[in-house]
């Protein structure tokens, strides 16, 4: 009865070790859900070094994203302050939920994931701004494990395996990731 229920809770968390602690699967519905800016002005060219600031910011906001989840995850913390800082619906709230899941089952996050994110694109004329981000992630050594006694949960093993993401910028002018796909048929 156990594993059963191991197996379906352990199945839901792995989009969580997928992409560092929760970026999960994009839909299009979270396209739409993307936050509106009230702006309706004509596309403006942009320079190349805004291109580049706004990948750095994204690629910075994407390490930020990894290192909260990974943090959150290992305190089994789904309020842990700095997802807020670096992570935005609807993203946040899978990534809460996920680590609140592991949480009920007495499992938390523990180990090495090792990213090599690129930029894919920059859409500074999208309302809000978009980057989009690919990265080869290898969670091969990050592991699910119960809490008490710090033994792997079955069926939790990670992998090397593509993954992408989406950064936005907002009003505020922070850039936060907001949509993520782990791609786990996809290695890298």
């Amino acid at each position: 009865m156990r594993t059963r229920q191991s197996r379906r809770w352990t199945s839901c968390l792995l989009s969580l070790a997928l992409l560092g602690a929760g970026a999960g699967c994009g839909t299009d519905r979270e396209a739409a859900a993307r936050p509106p800016t009230g702006r309706d002005a004509a596309p403006v060219a942009h320079s190349d070094a805004d291109e580049q600031a706004a990948g750095k910011a994204a690629l910075a906001a994407y390490s930020g994203y990894l290192g909260a989840s990974r943090a959150a995850s290992a305190r089994s913390d789904p309020g842990h302050p700095a997802l807020a800082r670096f992570v935005a619906d609807p993203l946040l709230t899978r990534v809460r939920l996920a680590i609140r899941e592991a949480k009920e089952h007495g499992a938390m996050r523990t180990g090495k994931l090792v990213s090599d994110p690129t930029v894919v694109s920059v859409n500074l004329d999208a309302d809000p701004p978009t980057v989009e981000l690919q990265d080869c992630l290898d969670a091969t050594g990050y592991r699910l494990i119960y809490a008490r006694d710090r033994k792997v949960v079955p069926g939790s093993g990670g992998s090397r395996h593509l993954a992408t993401a989406t950064a936005t910028r907002y009003p505020d002018g922070r850039w936060l990731v907001n949509v993520g796909a782990a791609h786990p048929d996809q290695p890298c």
